[in-house]
């Protein structure tokens, strides 16, 4: 439906092995397995989560295969046939060069409305997380945050004071461009430019 995308970039994973492990169980669909493939290809996971969902599917497995593993036979793998460790790739060292980040947070729901918006210098590849602390530390009064760490990597759960609520079933939703972001933001990395919006919102 959205170039090979199944939801979002989180929900493929399991999307994907979903499909793989019922496809006897269903007629033909008209979904292309190769452009949904090609669209986890060229993401690049960082989230241990997400990369624990999509690997199987990339085999061509899906979670319901572990009940049958014969684990006896990858035991006594010798260490020069085990898969080898790639080496991490960066650009420790290399200057950055900085991009700015319009950043604003909006509420229009609960208490006292308010709307302020910022413009965040960052290093390129900066993640949101990173800008969004930027602000805070810029102006601690108007864009302070917290967040809670889960498998997924950091949430916030409360932006200018304005925390979520189950109970309300209220949350920050972030925004680029109106489109609500595919990634959290401890991997989400804004461009230069870009206007980021936090939005308190209801589910």
């Amino acid at each position: 439906k959205r170039n090979g995308m199944i939801g979002n970039i989180y929900s493929m994973g399991l999307a994907l092995q979903a499909l793989e492990a019922t496809r006897k169980f269903y007629a033909p669909r008209k979904w292309d397995c190769a452009q949904a493939f090609s669209v986890v290809y060229a993401h690049d996971y960082q989230q241990p989560m997400a990369i624990a969902q999509v690997l199987p599917a990339l085999v061509g497995r899906s979670y319901l295969d572990v009940a049958g593993m014969d684990c006896a036979a990858t035991k006594d793998m010798s260490p020069s046939r085990q898969l080898p460790l790639s080496p991490m790739l960066g650009t420790h060292g290399v200057p950055r060069a900085p991009i700015q980040v319009l950043y604003s947070i909006t509420n229009t729901l609960q208490g006292k409305h308010f709307h302020y918006s910022t413009s965040v210098t960052v290093p390129s590849g900066s993640t949101l997380l990173q800008v969004m602390e930027v602000a805070a530390e810029d102006n601690p009064q108007t864009f302070s945050f917290q967040t809670e760490q889960t498998s997924w990597g950091p949430y916030v759960t409360s932006i200018h004071g304005l925390a979520g609520s189950t109970d309300d079933r209220t949350y920050w939703k972030f925004l680029s461009a109106e489109d609500a972001l595919d990634e959290g933001v401890g991997t989400y990395k804004p461009h230069d430019g870009e206007h980021i919006q936090a939005v308190f919102s209801t589910y």
